[in-house]
């Protein structure tokens, strides 16, 4: 039986994965988290095979969270659930110990066999992740970070440090401003940024800026 440990801070989403989780013969919900605190008791009793852990926890956030799992069980697999895209968390998530990252849209289709992924001890990170970590890694390393980024995404970093809105720059690019929402995400993770004043000191400083 792989017995998993689910850390979130909504009870109906706990309740849908216990679900998920119940219905396969070879899993076992052994205990549940809505924060950091009973995130660490849980893991601290033992009994878990893998962590099933929220990003947006509150009090310690999701990634805060892991590190201390890591440092004090840094053999237990942790995948990390979220409803951020894949590109703006995800390698944040993988670099502080993470064994894999699955956004919440489509937990329902690939968590289980991504759990059973992480209880055979390997990772697990999905199609559209791994693209995004090969075209970083054969890119020119010594070409600056935002030569790396798509038209639209590089496109929206000049609009985002020009003081443009989502919406206004989705007007701009007849697009959206959920779809300027996932390029912002993209291209902050390229950049290994985390907001909008650091995006516009980046621009600033390369001289995107007209």
């Amino acid at each position: 039986m792989i017995r998993v440990i689910i850390a979130d801070d909504h009870a109906i989403l706990r309740q849908g994965l216990r679900q998920i989780l119940s219905a396969q013969p070879d899993m076992e919900v052994v205990g549940e988290a809505a924060n950091y605190a009973e995130v660490m008791q849980q893991v601290r009793r033992g009994g878990g095979d893998v962590l099933l852990l929220d990003i947006a926890m509150p009090g310690k956030n999701g990634i805060e969270t892991l590190k201390q799992v890591k440092h004090e069980y840094p053999k237990l697999p942790v995948l990390m659930l979220s409803m951020y895209p894949e590109d703006q968390y995800a390698v944040r998530s993988l670099k502080a110990g993470a064994s894999g990252y699955l956004n919440k849209v489509s937990a329902a289709d690939q968590l289980v066999h991504a759990i059973r992924q992480l209880a055979r001890g390997r990772r697990y990170i999905t199609a559209e992740l791994a693209d995004s970590l090969a075209a970083s890694l054969t890119g020119n390393l010594d070409a600056p970070a935002h030569e790396v980024l798509s038209d639209r995404e590089f496109q929206t970093l000049c609009l985002i440090a020009a003081g443009k809105t989502l919406a206004q720059i989705g007007d701009e690019l007849a697009v959206s401003p959920k779809t300027i929402s996932v390029y912002r995400a993209r291209l902050l993770a390229k950049l290994n940024l985390a907001t909008n004043a650091e995006l516009t000191r980046y621009a600033l400083e390369h001289k995107l800026l007209e």
